[in-house]
């Protein structure tokens, strides 16, 4: 019996009769073909509904309990259990695609042959799915042989796979000569008198509304007939006039009875992203039916048939060419006659068939092909690997031209910015790294707080791109609370409303740092400055433009920085207490270079008057900042994917890297051969990952770099707008040392009557080890945030949860410099990128992670070009 078609459709067999039933229908005559359908939710079980619409053809339509569109993920594990009922009768079978969305499925099936029948970019329609490029790149990868749908889609996959043949959609032209009979005109036609200008097809946002609206009020004696569903738009915004007429979905059957009461055939299809790779079906079935055919300029149809088909640019040459058309003399409609005949004469379905037949056959079956020898160096490496998954040893190494490790924001920008030749590992099963979002009980919760911020122009305008409409911006709301009050944001710029002795022992302090206090160590500093961050966590960035340099004798660390640069005061009610409970190690040990080698000194005037009445509101360039509105971060990390063009592989836990062979293991046993690599992974574990491989003096290096961690604990309080703030400091008594008020963040990132917060907890093993977890960490910030008066004591908490952030915040020790230096300039002479806060080891915010993935996309480019210019 000949292999099976089982086949991955995002189409239902009876919506709109179109490529997949004619190709299928006719492959049915030489193979059996299984057809599974996309989901039907049904809330109650899991089952599959199947049935034969002609012979040899069965269509699986599976009910799941998932409500998520399409070949949703989380749709898989449901799946997974009913495509293995279909595969059990099939055992010898090809997998055919015609959405990629549907890959992963692949897993479940053996088969000989893998097609993809790329019958339009699915990625440009209304509603994509955001991981449709990346499943594409990935299943362009694993297809044995490419079909495309027309000229324009073979142009754009032909550099993308070896194998590419452009099938452009054909037609039945013995159904469609029925429609020369002139008097069997469908009976929907007799209420509608002629002219009549007909469309059918599926009514969407391919579909130019407004081109409608414009052809029915140039003539009201004409008759628009539009036959069709109408699909992802509101019908509420279709053209409603009395000469045009919407007749819904009719059978395919039926569709020469409605050529042979039409004048005109219209393809009046906007010119967007979602028609720029289209080859519509019906071009060749109006021209059976021997019409005359008006279009705006499509591309495959301005490209092949201008000599048949009007083509119009714009709602006024459109309306003309009707008009043309319905007053063409008998000599032009028998010469477009002659030519429409000529075009079917050298196609049909049946054909094409053929031909598609021909290829599968001689394409060498998977089971037939000569499996590669074990490459033993790259085995060596995985059996040195302990957690390596030895049933994938046998496995051919892979191949990236560049490998991205982490899909961080600096991982994603890397691959946004490089292409189609990137394969992106991301040990987790989401994108986003320490920018994730999580929800619980219908809360959406970062991981730490995150805001969108930049001066760079180029960042602001990624922001666009990758969030469009979902994104509002609002004035930031930073405080601090301490001595039982709260204060904005920064400390010293606010002091009104502290204990007047504390007001009195800040000012003082700031004059004897600005004029010299004669006390070891607190050398004097020019004056001109404005008042700064004082809290050095990057939450603010205020105008720096009043700084003076440090001096020779400058501060020897990041605490007697705090004190010559705030005095005493600040430090001692603020300054001091809150940067040791982040950091969470001595502030002797840290040097100052990170903070840019200037100082910012305070302005006296401002902070007398910021202790005399309340401070303004905030001022500075970061005074509003942005947000998603919906899907927390996450959204501003989720919206890399659709834009990448190369490969993300989730679940893909780097276990070894060998930068001399060029070659990566996975914890699976998968191994990838590169010859760029850019990594985003913190630098010790790079290091850790490499092995002996690193000479002792870079793992000794390694060894050396000091980092923190973060845990934080998000609470759901069943309370709505429980305060009007963004984040709050906490230099006292807490166990956090910051709240990011995720409920403020967006609106949308609370369910109704509900609010969330994130309470923040700096550890280090060495200084500063963690004190508490799980339940006993939660319960611990409940009480905290009663005591500050965060929460109230009768709060009903309705979500509660924590999440592990093990490395957080580089360490600016005075050992780190020449740490990264050792290691930097080894792995650089294996061609390895170093990119982002944790590979570069530097204190980085999202909008320089995205301007550091860019950079380092950037340099592999310009390897890969001067590397063509050598070989010239």
């Amino acid at each position: 019996m000949a292999s099976a078609i089982i086949v991955f459709s995002h189409l239902r067999w009876d919506f709109v009769f179109q490529r997949p039933q004619h190709l299928l229908s006719r492959m049915a005559r030489h193979y059996p073909v299984v057809i599974v359908e996309e989901p039907v939710y049904d809330a109650e079980r899991t089952y599959l509904k199947t049935y034969s619409p002609i012979p040899n053809v069965l269509v699986c339509q599976p009910h799941t309990p998932v409500n998520m569109p399409g070949f949703h993920d989380d749709q898989l594990p449901h799946l997974q259990k009913l495509l293995k009922q279909v595969v059990r009768d099939y055992p010898d079978h090809m997998a055919w695609f015609y959405t990629p969305m549907a890959l992963p499925l692949l897993q479940e099936l053996q088969p000989r042959l893998v097609v993809y029948d790329c019958m339009d970019e699915l990625a440009s329609f209304k509603n994509a799915p955001k991981q449709l490029l990346q499943r594409e790149s990935a299943l362009l990868k694993v297809a044995d042989i490419v079909f495309t749908g027309g000229q324009s889609l073979y142009r754009s996959k032909r550099d993308r796979h070896p194998n590419v043949h452009c099938f452009p959609s054909s037609v039945d032209s013995a159904h469609f000569l029925q429609a020369l009979d002139r008097t069997n005109s469908h009976p929907a036609h007799r209420e509608i008198p002629g002219p009549r200008l007909g469309f059918y097809g599926v009514i969407d946002e391919r579909f130019d509304v407004d081109l409608i609206g414009r052809l029915a009020d140039a003539h009201a004696m004409w008759q628009i007939v539009l036959v069709g569903p109408v699909v992802k738009i509101d019908p509420a915004t279709l053209p409603q006039r009395e000469n045009i007429h919407y007749l819904g979905q009719q059978p395919y059957e039926a569709l020469p009875q409605f050529l042979a009461g039409w004048d005109v055939c219209l393809l009046p299809f906007a010119m967007n992203e979602s028609t720029r790779f289209i080859s519509p079906t019906k071009t060749l079935e109006y021209m059976a039916a021997e019409l005359p055919i008006v279009s705006t300029p499509v591309a495959d149809v301005a490209s092949c048939y201008s000599d048949i088909v009007a083509i119009a640019a714009d709602a006024d040459a459109f309306i003309a060419a009707c008009e043309a058309a319905l007053l063409a003399p008998p000599e032009e409609h028998a010469r477009r006659v002659d030519g429409m005949r000529r075009v079917l004469a050298a196609t049909s379905w049946d054909s094409t068939v053929e031909q598609m037949r021909t290829l599968l056959d001689t394409t060498p079956r998977r089971q037939d092909a000569t499996l590669p020898q074990p490459d033993v160096e790259a085995l060596a490496v995985a059996d040195a690997t302990p957690n390596v998954n030895r049933l994938r040893q046998q496995d051919a190494n892979r191949y990236a031209k560049t490998a991205i490790i982490g899909a961080g924001p600096t991982g994603l920008s890397a691959a946004y910015h490089l292409g189609h030749d990137a394969v992106l590992l991301e040990k987790s099963d989401m994108v986003g790294g320490w920018c994730r979002s999580i929800k619980d009980n219908g809360f959406t919760f970062d991981h730490a707080g995150h805001i969108m911020f930049s001066n760079d122009p180029y960042v602001l305008e990624l922001y666009d791109i990758l969030l469009g409409s979902n994104m509002h911006w609002q004035d930031r709301e930073a405080w601090i609370y301490s001595k039982n009050v709260y204060t904005r944001y920064p400390f010293q710029g606010a002091l009104h409303g502290l204990p007047p002795e504390v007001i009195k022992e800040c000012i003082m302090g700031a004059i004897e740092a600005r004029y010299g206090s004669g006390k070891p160590g607190h050398a004097p500093v020019p004056t001109a400055a404005r008042a700064s961050d004082c809290c050095a966590d990057g939450g603010v960035t205020l105008p720096g433009s009043n700084v003076a340099a440090l001096e020779k004798r400058g501060p020897a660390n990041f605490e007697e920085f705090i004190y010559q640069v705030w005095g005493a005061g600040i430090a001692k009610h603020f300054a001091i207490p809150y940067n040791r409970k982040l950091w969470a190690v001595p502030l002797t040990e840290m040097e100052t270079s990170w903070l840019g080698g200037r100082v910012p000194l305070p302005n006296l005037e401002e902070m007398i008057s910021g202790a005399l009445e309340p401070a303004g509101k905030p001022m500075g360039p970061n005074a509003r900042f942005g947000y998603p509105l919906r899907g927390g971060f996450q959204a501003l990390m989720s919206g890399f994917v659709p834009h990448i063009k190369g490969t993300i592989e989730l679940n893909a836990d780097v276990v070894a890297v060998s930068p001399k062979q060029h070659l990566i293991t996975l914890a699976d046993g998968r191994r990838y051969e590169y010859e760029n690599l850019i990594s985003t992974m913190p630098l010790p574990l790079l290091v850790k990952m490499i092995g002996d491989e690193a000479p002792e003096e870079v793992r000794e290096a390694a060894a050396g770099l000091k980092h923190i961690s973060v845990r934080c604990v998000n609470l759901g309080v069943a309370r709505e707008n429980i305060t009007d703030k963004h984040w709050i400091y906490y230099p006292e008594d807490s166990i956090f040392h910051r709240i990011f008020v995720q409920g403020n963040a967006s609106p949308e990132c609370n369910p109704p009557g509900g609010f969330g917060i994130t309470c923040e907890i700096t550890y280090s093993p060495t200084w500063k080890p963690l004190q508490l977890s799980g339940q006993a960490l939660i319960d611990r910030c409940i009480a905290d945030c009663i005591k500050v008066g965060m929460l109230k004591e009768d709060d009903k908490i309705i979500a509660a949860n924590e999440v592990d952030m093990p490395y957080a915040y580089v360490v600016y020790d005075h050992a780190r410099a020449k740490n990264v230096e050792t290691i930097k300039s080894w792995l650089a002479m294996y061609d390895v990128i170093l990119a982002g806060r944790y590979s570069e080891w530097e204190y980085y915010n999202s909008d320089h992670a995205f301007i550091a993935g860019k950079k380092a996309a950037e340099a592999v480019k310009w390897v890969e070009k001067k590397s063509a210019l050598a070989a010239e």
